[in-house]
């Protein structure tokens, strides 16, 4: 049952903590390549779960017992304090790990959850954001945080406020294992039969010589400029001085919405049908690849709808849309290429238009192409389902949460 009640009562911080677990400044005398993971500022993204297979620095057993002053435990509330993203949020997870620098880990006492205090800061940011004493970059005391107000539900609403959030956390987190299985298995298709070149058939198709860099490629296959396989699109921002030309009706896609995202579901700004209007030619359809080509080089993504994007993106229309799957990974695969290109000497990275029509790339024959599309565009088609059904269930938990955390609404099992 769902009932309006009054806010929950005002509890200092400092009085819910049994433990800070605090390793700052004191760095290890190494780092290896293998070991026991170490959790930096841009792992802890205000998403419960932290994946730790992202991590690119560990330390060893000797090194963690020696170094470490005290040590996390699954669940202890992981909060940045120092730098870009401060303030930010997760849960630690149940394989041993590490925080060093610029974070720390809250455990809680018998009267809060630890969970309970992830959800709440998740939505109540700005009272740490607001704590800032940083110059040169943002900081902020752990007695200052000590110090933070936090509305306090008895435990055993914690408790069914925890057990519904997390329902959801623990849905958008198993759709994401499955994203990443299905981009794995296609993309392991792709490698073994477009750069192995074991596809099906193989043994009765010869290497030519392709009298390009490629060297000897399948005899039907061709190498192409890039602008040979598809309509290249460079992004462009209308004029932000006509308040008119944003809206609600077109997504602008820039960089960001791109990272993580196989299919750009969501953006962070969109364009009214005036301001897409205003630049027509740069209206891309649905199934476009877009590639970040400024600054951040060598980002991937697809166009779900009809789509607009900024500067920094080119996009490749395909001539046939049996190409999209194999684009994809062919693009991803050019991260190195594009950085490689786009570096001039300059500050930031750039890949213009002219430099990406003329990418040479291998094109195999449509018979290969036909099939690989065949294999893997129900795998795409997934991909895009699972990743709605995650915008649904990430805006829904997000609407919910500063409703239960604070007391505007009670639920009653």
């Amino acid at each position: 049952m769902i009932k309006s009640m009054k806010a929950f009562p005002e509890i200092k911080l400092d009085l819910l903590i049994d433990y800070v677990v605090d390793n700052r400044g004191k760095n290890p005398a190494y780092y290896c390549d293998e070991g026991i993971p170490v959790i930096d500022n841009f792992q802890i993204t205000g998403k419960r779960h932290i994946n730790l297979k992202e991590s690119k620095r560990f330390i060893d057993e000797k090194v963690y017992d020696e170094f470490l002053r005290k040590y996390l435990i699954e669940n202890d509330l992981l909060l940045t304090l120092v730098g870009n993203g401060y303030g930010s949020v997760s849960l630690a997870p149940k394989q041993k790990s590490v925080i060093i620098q610029n974070t720390i880990g809250i455990r809680c006492n018998e009267k809060c959850l630890n969970e309970f205090l992830f959800y709440y800061f998740s939505k109540n940011k700005h009272k740490i954001l607001e704590l800032n004493r940083g110059a040169a970059q943002p900081s902020v005391k752990v007695s200052d945080v000590k110090g933070i107000l936090v509305s306090l539900p008895p435990l055993t609403q914690q408790k069914t406020i925890v057990s519904i959030l997390s329902n959801y956390d623990e849905l958008i987190f198993n759709n994401e294992q499955r994203i990443k299985i299905l981009e794995e298995m296609a993309q392991a298709i792709y490698i073994e039969w477009f750069v192995n070149f074991r596809f099906p058939g193989h043994e009765n198709v010869k290497l030519v010589d392709s009298k390009t860099d490629f060297g000897e490629i399948p005899e039907g296959w061709t190498v192409e400029k890039m602008l040979d396989v598809g309509q290249v699109i460079t992004g462009k921002t209308p004029s932000k001085l006509i308040e008119s030309n944003f809206g609600h009706e077109v997504p602008f896609i820039k960089t960001p919405d791109l990272h993580g995202n196989i299919f750009c579901i969501k953006t962070s700004e969109y364009l009214s049908e005036k301001g897409a209007n205003s630049q027509k030619k740069k209206t891309l359809p649905r199934n476009t690849l877009i590639v970040s080509c400024i600054g951040t080089l060598g980002v991937v993504s697809i166009t779900t709808k009809e789509s607009q994007t900024n500067q920094q993106i080119n996009a490749l229309v395909p001539n046939d849309d049996t190409f999209l799957e194999y684009g994809y990974f062919l693009l991803k695969g050019m991260k190195k290429q594009l950085q490689n290109l786009g570096s001039n000497g300059a500050t930031m990275g750039n890949v213009n238009k002219g430099k990406f029509e003329n990418i040479k790339v291998i094109l195999p024959s449509k018979a290969n192409l036909n099939e690989f599309n065949q294999v893997t565009s129900t795998m795409f088609q997934l991909i895009e389902n699972l990743q709605k059904q995650n915008l649904y269930l990430t805006q829904t938990r997000d609407l919910l949460i500063p409703k239960l955390v604070t007391g505007e609404i009670e639920i009653k099992g």
